[in-house]
């Protein structure tokens, strides 16, 4: 690996505010998958993973857009 992932996956990137939105837009549809899956999925060790699980997806996807500009290529950190 090398040092420029490692200082790009470290650093902060303040988002522009398109970037914001669409962070905010991700949050938002992880929530609303979140509320329905417990609304129709029984009390359980596998309801608690998928929600769980469906933080990372979460937490990944705003990494994705943070580290990387609009076509994808690795931003400066």
């Amino acid at each position: 690996m090398e040092l420029q992932d490692l200082t790009n996956r470290f650093a902060y990137h303040k988002p522009s505010e398109a970037k914001a939105e669409t962070h905010a837009r991700v949050r938002e549809g992880c929530l609303t998958l979140a509320d329905w899956l417990n609304q129709v999925l029984p009390e359980s060790r596998e309801k608690s993973l998928a929600v769980t699980h469906l933080e990372e997806v979460m937490l990944w996807a705003n990494a994705a857009l943070a580290r990387h500009d609009e076509q994808g290529n690795r931003l400066a950190g």
